[in-house]
This record gives structure tokens, C-alpha cells and sequence, in this order.
């Protein structure tokens, strides 16, 4: 169980419930026969694991703002700077990753180049191909966003753990 009394929001994973409580199964293929009904622990497993997202996205959030960027705009930066592979991201790509339409990319790439903090350019191999890279300004602010960001994960390392538990027992078939 989670606590979220604390007012800086640090998370703390509760290891004395039970691992031997049933598991929530996350088996599309266990649809063919009618799945157990979901226990309490498992809707509190997938209350407690949405709530550390959620708290985290916030969290992001506040660094992405406090550097005048939008959620997306981070979210942006850090597709381009994470995208794998030695050819740099497409405008394609981005919008794939981050879930918006094409021509959502365009705009949003537009104003991320507008601010000096993304290159695009056509791609060497299919000049029909908009590639983007980060400017110098852009990867300082992801940077310093990415730092936060990795303190907070650090600081919830528990919570993580205890994520990870969950979803192996969750993995387990019922008996």
C-alpha cells in the first residue's frame, strides 16, 4: 500500500501486504474462460499504480512549465533526443511516439523551431523526409528537465519496486 500523506508527495511502498493475495491477470489469451473476479488488492494495485503516474506526470509537468514548456513540448524534446537509431527522428516517428496525428507534429515541431530548440531538415537518404535534431538551447532545457525528473524516479525507487513486484504476480496465472 501506498502512503500519500506526505506533503512532498514521496512515495512509499507498504511490503506487508500479503504476495500470496490474488493477482490481477493481464492475459488477453485467459479471456477464453470466464477470469476470476478481481479482488480489492488488485483494483488498490491499479489505483495505487495510476496515482504514482499520475503524480509523476504532475511532477514533470511543473519542471517542463517552470522552463516554459508545455507537457508535449518535453515530451517532444525527449522523443527526439531518445529515438533510436543512428538516423535522427521523422516527423512521423514523433507523432507515432508521442500518440498525435501527423499534421499535430508539424505544428508542434514548428513552434519548438520557432523557439530555437529543434533543427529540422530533409533527410539525407529521402529528401522527401523531414528529420529533426535538438539545438544546443533544446537539449540544455531537456537536460535539466531530465535531471529533475530522474532525482524524482530515485527518490520513488520504492514505489517502482513495488510496481514491478505487482505486475509479476499479476503475470502469474491464477490457480
Amino acid at each position: 500500500m501506498l502512503d500519500w500523506s506526505d506533503a512532498a508527495h514521496v512515495w512509499r511502498w507498504n511490503p506487508a501486504l500479503p504476495s500470496n493475495a490474488p493477482a490481477l491477470s493481464l492475459s488477453p489469451s485467459a479471456t477464453l474462460e470466464a477470469p476470476a473476479p478481481l479482488s480489492a488488492r488488485d483494483y488498490r494495485s491499479l489505483g495505487e499504480f495510476r496515482q504514482a503516474i499520475r503524480q509523476f506526470l504532475a511532477f514533470s509537468e511543473e519542471g517542463a512549465k517552470a522552463h516554459g514548456l508545455t507537457s508535449q513540448q518535453h515530451q517532444a524534446l525527449l522523443a527526439i533526443k531518445a529515438h533510436p537509431g543512428d538516423d535522427p527522428i521523422s516527423i512521423g516517428a514523433l507523432a507515432r511516439s508521442l500518440l498525435i496525428k501527423n499534421h499535430s507534429a508539424v505544428e508542434l515541431v514548428a513552434r519548438l523551431v520557432e523557439r530555437d530548440l529543434v533543427a529540422r531538415r530533409e533527410s539525407d537518404a529521402d529528401r522527401r523526409r523531414i528529420v529533426l535534431t535538438l539545438r544546443p538551447r533544446g537539449a540544455d532545457i531537456l537536460e535539466a528537465i531530465s535531471r529533475r525528473n530522474l532525482e524524482r524516479l530515485n527518490d520513488g525507487a520504492d514505489i517502482l519496486a513495488g510496481i514491478i513486484e505487482t505486475a509479476r504476480r499479476a503475470a502469474e496465472p491464477r490457480g
